[in-house]
């Protein structure tokens, strides 16, 4: 059942009903209920306390992890962790022992950077440790940040995040061109903020629900344009007539994902600079690193010098993700416009024109890029490419291809043709294996998740954008949520817990779907998402810009027996819920309920888990 309390006044209405319905008009035993509710609320808090204390003192004693890249450490984490982190507590021990491992992570990689290129200092956010040469100055890197934006918001004190993206939209990453040094395999220069695409204004804009803050919105809007502003000029398709003409392209590489499927089979289609990739050829030239140096020492390459660089091809795709990335920008300028300055036009004009520009793309997406015989959004190659083959659609289905959801680019309106797209992220012809999901379908011919590769292999950056898609596609798209539904994106995400490891919790860059035991690569690597898929995901929790704040929980209801979510801090406001299959296992019949409190104060309690409620915070 879904119940969506569009106004205030009937907020107040049935959470009045639902208080006095257990209050029984004063009755002693009603008073009673409320009083459990309340200590079961202090010693939920409590004992989540105390289990994140243990599992920190645990975590601090792994002695073949990487040091901390900040201030935050062995000697002072724990502090920092009780201070700022949403406590979580279930009946399930190995989600509750990686949420907060994911935590004690995030705190080793936010770092106090002093920037001696404009003598400002500023919190960054790593994913790796120490300064990689593909990194930006400071450490960071815009590849992983999309990701960590929607993390790291969730933190109480909402300095870390505010200064991170200042960082990248208007500190030194914002103008600093990329090192070009030997990791630099691409021939177009460009700044920091720009070396791998992100979805950073869009983070922005989901940061800002759960913090607003009003003059520093004001302050660093010019600036969330200036960004996009780059995107656009260095990244869209540039050639009138062109199937793709005005979409934006990027080298797979720079997605974050190498060695894609969708690059091997434009390669493949292409000739001249690009002959020497055939169906018997692509897997000793384009297959994990090891092959790029054949490639760089191919007759092609000789031939077509600018075709490569050291090796990897310089072939740019129209991706699914890259445009949906812009699509989110876009949206999240057109909001953030919309809210700036409410009397001003020329906010309002803003607003107008990058929602504009939002529906156009979204247009573009849906006309080209979704193939109604393969029910998927496919990449294309881009049409203004100097080498190789232009607007070639790949006939593969990748996990890029539900990016679109991740950043409500579906009109609501239109939404049936799409909804058949996942119907293979339960398949085992598509995406879903027994240890994890995979980044290619199953069924294609190419599949393979044993290279260092995106063409099979699992990695945890594209699990935290498929299942924040899934759930938004349940919440927002289908019409009708089933057991079913909940139930498979419960599935993938036990398998991503389970991965990390219960008896020595780690991530990393990569698992292997169909037997993996745990993570491959770096270890202690930021470059996805788990609390987030906790909190908004799974549980529910989903902020706005409103003094509201919405809880539709996706996971099924016979799965935990309990859970605690506590300490969050949202809006300037202090919120708890605890959801419980049995408040008193004395009584008979139903005594599930699912509470929330604002600052202490019990405002709603309902019987139902999966039901959707809209909390007003009362200002």
């Amino acid at each position: 059942m879904i119940i969506n309390y569009r106004r205030k006044k009937r907020v107040v209405a049935r959470y009045m009903a639902l208080l006095v319905c257990i209050i029984g008009c004063g009755s002693c035993s009603g008073k009673k209920l409320l009083q459990s509710y309340q200590s079961e609320r202090i010693r939920m808090k409590s004992l989540a306390e105390q289990r994140l204390a243990s599992h920190v003192e645990e975590f601090n004693s792994y002695d073949d992890r990487p040091p901390s890249d900040g201030p935050f450490d062995g000697s002072n984490n724990l502090g920092f962790l009780r201070a700022n982190i949403p406590f979580f507590i279930s009946s399930n021990d190995t989600i509750d022992k990686i949420y907060n491992y994911r935590w004690w992570m995030i705190s080793k990689h936010l770092k106090h950077y002093n920037d001696p290129l404009d003598k400002k200092s500023y919190w960054v956010v790593t994913e790796f440790f120490g300064v990689k040469p593909w990194a930006s100055l400071s450490g960071a890197i815009t590849c992983p940040a999309g990701h960590q934006f929607y993390d790291v918001r969730w933190l109480r004190d909402s300095q870390y995040l505010r200064s991170y993206a200042d960082y990248f939209m208007r500190g030194s990453a914002s103008r600093l061109q990329q090192r070009e040094n030997e990791n630099f395999l691409t021939y177009m220069s460009r700044p920091e903020s720009h070396h791998f695409s992100s979805w950073m204004i869009d983070g922005v804009d989901a940061f800002l629900r759960v913090h607003p803050d009003e003059a520093w919105r004001e302050d660093i809007l010019p600036y969330l344009e200036q960004h996009q502003q780059v995107w656009d000029s260095l990244f869209t398709v540039k050639r009138t007539g062109a199937k793709t003409d005005g979409m934006y392209k990027i080298l797979d590489l720079y997605d974050g994902m190498e060695f894609s499927l969708s690059a091997v089979l434009g390669l493949i289609a292409s000739d001249g600079a690009y002959a020497n990739y055939t169906e018997d050829s692509w897997r000793d030239l384009y297959l994990g690193w090891g092959t790029t140096e054949r490639a760089a020492a191919s007759v092609q390459a000789s031939a077509y010098p600018t075709a490569y660089r050291k090796g990897y091809p310089d072939f740019y795709l129209v991706r699914p993700s890259v445009n949906s990335y812009a699509y989110g920008n876009l949206q999240a300028l057109a909001t953030l416009y919309g809210r700036s300055n409410s009397a001003s036009p020329a906010s309002r004009t803003k607003a107008a024109l990058y929602q504009k520009r939002a529906d156009e793309l979204r247009n573009k997406v849906l006309g080209v890029l979704w193939n109604n015989d393969d029910v998927f959004f496919n990449t294309y190659s881009a049409g203004d490419n100097e080498f190789g083959v232009r607007d070639y659609e790949a006939r593969v289905r990748e996990s890029v291809g539900y990016t679109p959801w991740y950043f409500g680019l579906i009109p609501r309106d239109g939404r049936r043709p799409y909804a058949s797209a996942w119907d293979m992220f339960g398949s085992k012809d598509g995406f879903y294996n027994h240890k994890g999901m995979t980044t290619a379908e199953r069924l294609h011919p190419y599949y393979n998740e044993q290279a260092y590769a995106w063409n099979g292999r699992g990695w945890p950056f594209q699990n935290s954008v498929v299942y924040k898609a899934y759930a938004n596609y349940l919440r927002d798209y289908k019409e009708q949520v089933t057991h079913a539904d909940r139930s498979l994106l419960y599935d993938y995400i036990e398998k991503l817990a389970v991965m990390h490891d219960f008896a020595e919790p780690n991530i990393g860059e990569w698992y292997i779907p169909s037997d993996g035991e745990r993570f491959g690569g770096e270890k202690d690597y930021f470059h996805s998402t788990f609390p987030d898929i906790i909190i908004q995901d799974l549980l529910g929790f989903i902020p706005s810009h409103d003094d509201i704040f919405i809880l539709d929980p996706l996971l099924p209801d016979d799965t935990w027996e309990y859970f605690y979510l506590g300490n969050l801090r949202y809006h300037g406001h202090d919120i708890d819920i605890i959801w419980k299959r049995d408040w008193d296992v004395g009584r008979d019949g139903n005594q599930s309920r699912l509470c929330i409190w604002v600052d202490g104060k019990l405002v709603s309690v309902s019987t139902e888990l999966n039901r959707r409620l809209v909390i007003s915070l009362g200002r």
